[in-house]
């Protein structure tokens, strides 16, 4: 079966130099990167501890970097069908960076923005085998979804409106800084969205992964000539983060079990 419509299916790192980002990463996270392809582009999978796959590095050639492409994780979401969803997302104010196209073997697909400029891809699969890049507390996988937005009513309204995304709860910030608003696809709380604020200045998607231990995970991303900006701190729920970028500037988080579990 299918994820259903607005589950997030697969990340993906855009990067000018997929053998040091693979390294780091490495080292980081604790991912098993596969071979650069024979043939094709050069997209290498990042495979977790059980041997499954949470997503992808994609390179960007020259003429990508020269055209304004820079390192940066991104996300798909899954959707029943492509194009009615590109219709709707062009209609609701978002913007299309790359139309739908078909991957022989993969699935349709199609990068895009919400009206606040924040991009992701939409794509529908080609197998009916689920995803499970994303999953709660599984280890070397997305475990939560932040998206830091300019206009945080305008981008919830948007999101519940293209993908049936709800928001049950939220939660307080300190410093003034506005309320974290938990986000739901189905009965799953999947992540949160915030507004843009002093500690967090820069919009767009911010996506955890898991390791086993957030001290270790902390210190290699030092080590491997990246910046942690915020944590180790516990979070609710147990789990503690930290905020990242990697050595070429690509914001990420990592989550670990906190010293109770």
């Amino acid at each position: 079966m299918r994820n259903g419509h607005g589950t997030p299916i697969w990340y993906e790192l855009l990067t000018a130099d997929p053998d040091a980002s693979g390294e780091f990463y490495r080292q980081a996270i604790g991912w098993t990167i596969g071979p650069k392809p024979s043939e094709g582009p050069d997209y290498r999978m990042l495979v977790t501890a059980d041997g499954s796959n949470v997503g992808g590095m994609m390179s960007l050639d020259p003429a990508m970097v020269a055209g304004g492409a820079r390192q940066t994780w991104l996300f798909y979401i899954g959707v029943d069908d492509v194009d009615a969803t590109v219709a709707r997302i062009t209609a609701a104010g978002g913007s299309i960076h790359l139309p739908a196209f078909d991957m022989p073997g993969v699935g349709r697909l199609a990068m895009v923005a919400d009206p606040q400029g924040n991009t992701f891809y939409v794509m529908r699969g080609a197998v009916d085998a689920p995803s499970t890049a994303w999953e709660r507390t599984g280890m070397g996988k997305c475990n939560w979804h932040e998206l830091v937005t300019n206009d945080q009513a305008a981008a919830n309204a948007f999101y519940a409106d293209i993908f049936g995304w709800t928001f049950p709860g939220k939660m307080p910030m300190p410093e003034g800084m506005g309320d974290y608003v938990f986000a739901a696809v189905g009965e799953e709380t999947f992540g949160a969205t915030m507004q843009v604020n002093q500690h967090q200045p820069m919009p767009g998607w911010l996506f955890y992964f898991r390791a086993p231990d957030i001290e270790k995970a902390a210190a290699a991303v030092t080590a491997g000539g990246g910046t942690v900006h915020a944590g180790p701190r516990e979070v609710p729920g147990g789990d503690r983060v930290i905020v990242a970028s990697d050595p070429h500037g690509a914001s990420f988080g990592i989550a670990s079990p906190g010293d109770a579990s």
